[in-house]
């Protein structure tokens, strides 16, 4: 079976994100409810990645289209990073969860659309 690749307009109108990395553009929506969720709709350019970093509340990202990798760590009692195993793939249809506070970065291997889902208000925190 074949299918008809088109763009849908749900994919427009996004913006750069003052202070984001490179490629990364953004269509937010932020609900009314403190305790609610954001939800982001984001593309990234393949060979974009974004640097160590956590977010204050649990996420979920829906991999639309693309393939990105995602790198956990954790800090020793130097503070110095470390890669904590190996590096893990997602790839159209899959979705992956990050817990509040986890180390992680993310390499985008293909250009790529992702829902990104995060508990309460969006954050990033540098974590190199």
């Amino acid at each position: 079976m074949t299918t008809q690749q088109h763009e849908s307009s749900i994919w427009s109108h996004h913006v750069e994100a003052p202070g984001a990395p490179a490629g990364f553009t953004v269509r937010t929506c932020v609900p009314a409810n403190p305790d609610g969720v954001e939800v982001m709709l984001e593309r990234w350019q393949a060979g974009s990645s974004e640097p160590p970093h956590s977010h204050p509340g649990n996420d979920m990202t829906v991999v639309v289209q693309g393939q990105m990798r995602i790198q956990f760590f954790t800090r020793d009692a130097a503070g110095a990073l470390h890669a904590d195993g190996p590096p893990q793939t997602l790839s159209e249809g899959q979705t992956g969860y990050v817990a509040a506070g986890r180390i992680h970065d993310a390499q985008y291997l293909q250009d790529c659309k992702l829902v990104y889902v995060h508990e309460r208000a969006f954050g990033f925190k540098a974590e190199g």
